[in-house]
């Protein structure tokens, strides 16, 4: 009990440095020292947990890492958004994909759900810049354009089998890969019709003079799409077929850019320069901060423990223990990986598990993880979008509910 109320505290905390106007970076790093202070992890714990961390993961697993590359990352995507900014082809892209697709709002939703497929810490880096530039244009506020593209980046989760949490639960509930995804697949697609619902029927403004798509062949629209599509295209690349960090992805793709748009060498200075930006780099320090901390005083077992010997029903507990776990971690793997094992018991497994339940179950990981400030992803669209975390994660709510739903319907009628 203690360490659940540890955690919401330090959330609170973070919520009202927020409500301050402290940047968010500030904040997040000001919420992991009130949380190991909540929590009496010393700095000698957390050395002791990082090191061990170097001894038993792989390199691109430790904290260390995780905190170069991420900053890295970001960094850079802000620089290849103002690359694409001083050539033009930001301005391209709008009409583009209005050209393609015809629907403003299937186009803009799309990009990040393609994206999606790629599962990587800060991925949904790559997506912001496109969604910003076309969102921008047809006139969405900052914080309905980092919701879309948050929300839509992370339908695939529950079915995509490159995310490792598939296969970990699969493994641990001894069923196929087919019979794991058919059933969560209704997730996103809870997910979709959520996100529409609520991100894209309303708040979107009628076309306006500029918006419009000029009468062009489809060929010079694909053309427009590919000139502003194909760094991003290229990062997700080297990270697929070459395991190469996205962050090289994402700065092999700006020297090329720059390259291919014959930008004048006196005029990169001015485009990196855009990178120049410390809150960032506190912003993905605090978030891993906040998990390092949270490991190193083992506070997920304990809120795991309370939970189970709490006496609340099992269809209750199989819903708000990974949802929980998911707000405090915001992580799906980790989640998955804390609460799956202990709700065996009344999910079953093999040829005796309720799948109903286990959908019930990834709709409560799936909705706490969209939920959580503590979220890389969601931080990095907040700093990203300059928008309000407290109203991304509003906007989130119609999504999410369509996710519980589908989750609740499946426990229902698949017991």
């Amino acid at each position: 009990m203690q360490e659940f109320i540890c955690i919401m505290v330090s959330l609170g905390i973070l919520v009202v440095l927020l409500r301050l106007r402290v940047k968010l970076g500030r904040a997040m790093v000001l919420a992991s020292v009130a949380l190991a202070a909540l929590l009496a992890v010393t700095p000698q714990m957390l050395w002791s947990r990082l090191a061990e961390e170097w001894h038993d993961k792989e390199l691109h697993e430790t904290t260390g890492y995780l905190l170069v590359s991420l900053t890295a990352l970001l960094l850079l995507v802000n620089v290849l958004g103002k690359a694409m900014q001083e050539t033009g082809v930001s301005q391209k892209l709008l009409p583009a994909l209005q050209g393609l697709f015809k629907s403003r709002r299937f186009a803009l939703a799309l990009i990040p759900l393609m994206m999606g497929m790629l599962p990587t810490p800060g991925g949904i880096m790559l997506s912001a810049p496109m969604v910003r530039d076309a969102g921008e244009r047809m006139g969405l506020s900052r914080s309905r354009l980092a919701a879309i593209n948050f929300h839509f980046r992370h339908q695939w989760e529950p079915v995509w089998p490159l995310f490792p949490a598939i296969q970990f639960t699969q493994t641990l509930f001894g069923i196929s890969a087919f019979t794991l995804i058919s059933y969560n697949l209704i997730l996103p697609l809870a997910g979709v019709l959520g996100g529409t619902a609520g991100l894209l029927l309303f708040g979107v403004p009628p076309k306006n003079r500029d918006e419009q798509s000029k009468d062009r062949h489809f060929g010079v629209h694909l053309k427009d799409f590919a000139h502003g599509f194909w760094p991003i295209v290229l990062a997700a690349a080297l990270y697929v077929g070459l395991t190469w960090p996205p962050a090289v992805g994402i700065f092999i793709s700006i020297f090329g850019f720059l390259v291919v748009h014959k930008v004048p060498l006196n005029k990169w200075g001015d485009i990196f320069r855009a990178a120049a930006e410390p809150d960032k780099a506190l912003l993905i320090l605090g978030a891993l901060m906040f998990g390092v901390i949270l490991r190193a005083a083992d506070a997920i077992g304990a809120v795991v423990q309370f939970f189970t010997a709490s006496g609340i029903s099992p269809y209750i507990l199989i819903f708000i223990l990974p949802l929980f776990v998911g707000i405090a971690t915001g992580m799906n793997l980790v989640t998955a990986m804390i609460t799956f094992p202990f709700l065996l018991a009344y999910i079953g497994a093999g040829s005796e598990i309720k799948m109903g339940l286990e959908v019930l179950a990834y709709s409560g990981l799936v909705c706490g993880v969209l939920l959580t400030p503590v979220h890389l992803c969601l931080a990095l669209s907040a700093s990203y979008f300059e928008a309000p975390l407290l109203k991304i994660i509003i906007k989130m709510l119609v999504p999410v509910t369509f996710i519980a739903g589908a989750g609740i319907l499946m426990a229902i009628f698949f017991r």
